[in-house]
Formats: structure tokens, sequence, C-alpha cells
């Protein structure tokens, strides 16, 4: 069996590239007006991904269309396919960009899985995104 040269793994993305990606992610959920966007910095925690972002839509209707159009800015503005899962139903949407991971919600749903509570890590509560950097919440999504 072939021993696995550790050269030949694909290289991490430089900080500036991710939090490109980050803000693009934010910034395309804003537009789409998503609901009680949060982030939640995963960089050192997990090796999954630097950034978890979760926010909810009104509809099963809104929750599709963010998440069609987010997988699409994300292949037009940086050449990467985002995976997308539970897209047929949308309560629940899954978008892993690499580096970023977006769950998108119908509001029921989010309460019942509580994502923000699993992945906080016992540290502050996630940080409230609005627009394109994470930041206190204004009120408005």
């Amino acid at each position: 069996m072939p021993a696995t040269d550790p050269s030949s793994a694909p290289e991490r993305p430089s900080d500036e590239v991710i939090e490109a990606l980050h803000k693009l992610v934010l910034e395309s959920l804003d537009d789409d007006q998503a609901v009680d966007t949060i982030s939640i910095p995963l960089a050192g925690k997990s090796s999954i991904a630097d950034h978890m972002v979760i926010a909810s839509g009104r509809s099963t209707r809104q929750v599709a269309s963010m998440a069609s159009k987010l997988a699409q800015r994300i292949k037009v503005e940086t050449g990467r396919s985002a995976r997308i899962e539970g897209l047929p139903n949308a309560d629940w949407v899954l978008i892993d960009a690499g580096d970023v991971i977006v769950h998108l919600f119908r509001p029921e749903v989010r309460s019942f899985y509580n994502l923000e509570r699993m992945w906080s890590f016992g540290d502050a509560p996630a940080a409230p995104a609005t627009g394109p950097a994470t930041a206190p919440a204004t009120g408005t999504a």
C-alpha cells in the first residue's frame, strides 16, 4: 500500500481568502433578507471549517432561493463549487463551501435543532451577523 504524501494534500487557503468567502456568504444572505443570521468562529476549535453561519428564511421557498443563489454566487466569485444538502425539502439546507459551512433553516426547524447552542463551546454566544461582517445585531436582518 503506498504511503500518503503530506505534500500532496490540498493546500489550505490563506486567511484572506477564507475571510473573503465568509464576507461573501454574509453579504449574500443579507441581500436575500435572511433572518437572525449568526456566525460562529470555528478556527482552532474544529477542523471542519473556519466559520459556521446559521440563518433562517421565512418559508421553504425563501430558504431554497437563498441556498441556490448563495451556491451560484460562490461558484461565480470563487470558482469553487459548494456542496448542498436538503434543497428538495428546504426545511434545513446545508451548504458546504469548504472553509465556511452554512445552515439555512425555516424558523421552527432552527429552533428545534438549536445548533447555536450546540456549537457555542461554552464560550460567549455566537456573534450576530448583519451584512458583510460580523457585528452586533441592529434589529434588522
